[in-house]
This record gives structure tokens, sequence and C-alpha cells, in this order.
């Protein structure tokens, strides 16, 4: 895997376990608007497109705007007082972040998570290696567009030709390639390795130290065939 100087990570699913209290707000939005509550398997295959998608997709199809509306704030009223209820990082992404910030890597976190969210998120559990966090906001375009990462290039002083995206999911992959730099796929988070692939997905760890040590990718990712890990 070639060495790069500047890596960009996704949060939920990829530095974070985040899907238990994802969930349990999803629920308790359904559950206030007398909607179908959803398991843990079908909210994993809501997330990854900011938290409107997430309910978008949460609620009855047909759902209208106002009711949807409701859903949402329900959901944002929850999840600001629960989103550390059960939340952590992977096991072994603290430690492969400190070995990053050790080697004069440059770091940064891009989340589609609202904005307020990924920075207290950042700071409460990754305050001494993450130093540029984004997330949603309505004054810049959300992955996959690249304005995010391309944002936090910028504020990093960072060169796209010697940068990374690392994320667990489609649109991990498609942000990447919109911006023009490799994307490594983890496969401990929220979708799998033949769902990766089917997206586009070359380059596969499955466990975090791999970033360290490599795994078979080569600048431009190669395949790879790293089987998923169970979560401790």
């Amino acid at each position: 895997m070639k060495d790069f100087d500047t890596y960009i990570f996704d949060l939920d699913g990829t530095l974070l376990y985040t899907l238990d209290d994802l969930t349990a707000s999803v629920n308790h939005a359904m559950r206030q608007c007398g909607y179908a509550e959803h398991t843990v398997s079908e909210v994993r295959m809501m997330v990854g497109n900011g938290i409107r998608k997430l309910i978008e997709r949460a609620v009855p199809e047909g759902t209208g705007y106002d009711d949807e509306e409701k859903a949402y704030e329900a959901f944002m009223a929850h999840y600001l007082e629960h989103d550390l209820d059960t939340t952590c990082p992977y096991p072994g992404i603290t430690a492969m972040l400190g070995e990053l910030k050790r080697r004069g890597k440059k770091l940064a976190v891009v989340s589609n998570k609202y904005c307020e969210a990924t920075e207290r998120l950042c700071r409460t559990f990754f305050a001494d290696s993450i130093s540029v966090a984004i997330g949603e906001s309505p004054r810049i375009r959300k992955k996959p567009a690249p304005d995010t990462v391309m944002e936090a290039m910028a504020r990093l002083g960072a060169d796209k030709k010697s940068a990374v995206y690392v994320g667990d999911s489609e649109v991990d992959i498609a942000t990447a390639r919109n911006c023009g730099i490799p994307c490594i796929s983890v496969l401990w988070g929220f979708r799998d390795e033949d769902f990766l692939k089917a997206y586009g997905g070359t380059c596969f760890i499955s466990r975090p130290e791999e970033i360290l040590t490599g795994c078979g990718c080569q600048g431009t990712p190669a395949p790879g065939s790293c089987s998923s890990p169970t979560r401790e």
C-alpha cells in the first residue's frame, strides 16, 4: 500500500461504531410519529447520505413533507442527547490514528453526519489525532460531492496527489472518485465486501493496522480479499 501523506476518514462505520445509537434515535422518532420501528440491520443500510436521507428512508413510503419533518426533528432531539450512549471507536482505531499522527501524517474526518455531531464526536474520541473535522452543513455540498473533502485538504494544506480517502460505504467510494483520489474501503463497517465491489470498491482492509502495514493496494487501489472481522 502506498504511504500517503494525507488520510481523510469517514466517521460512522469507519472510525466509530454508531449504529446502535442511530437505530435507537430512528426508532424513537418512529414511535413519536406512530410509524413502524426498524431493526439494526435495516438502519445499517439506510445510513451514509446524511440524517435527512436517513429519515426519508425510515418513514413509510408516501409520507408527506410535514410529517417527515416531525420525524426528523424527533430524531435530532433524541440523538443530540444519546449519541454517546453506546458509540465508541472500533478496536484498533485509536492506536492507528495515533501512529499516523506520530509519523507526521495529515489527518481529517469528513462525514455526512451533521456538523455539530461530527465535531463533538471527534473532540470526544480523537482530539489528539484529528485536527480537521467537517460534517454536513448548508454551506457546502455533502458527499459524494467532492466539496467537503477538498475543503478538508485545503485546511490541512494537503496535496491531493498524496491523499487517500478511507471509508466503509458506496458513498465513500464515489466521493473519492469525484475527488480524484484513491479509496480504501474498510470491512468492519456498515457494508460488506461484495456490496462495495458492486459499487466500484477495489482496495479493502479488515483491520485498522493494515493502513499502517499495507494490504496489497499499490497507489491506485488494486483488488484485495480481506475478510470482515468480528467487533470486539
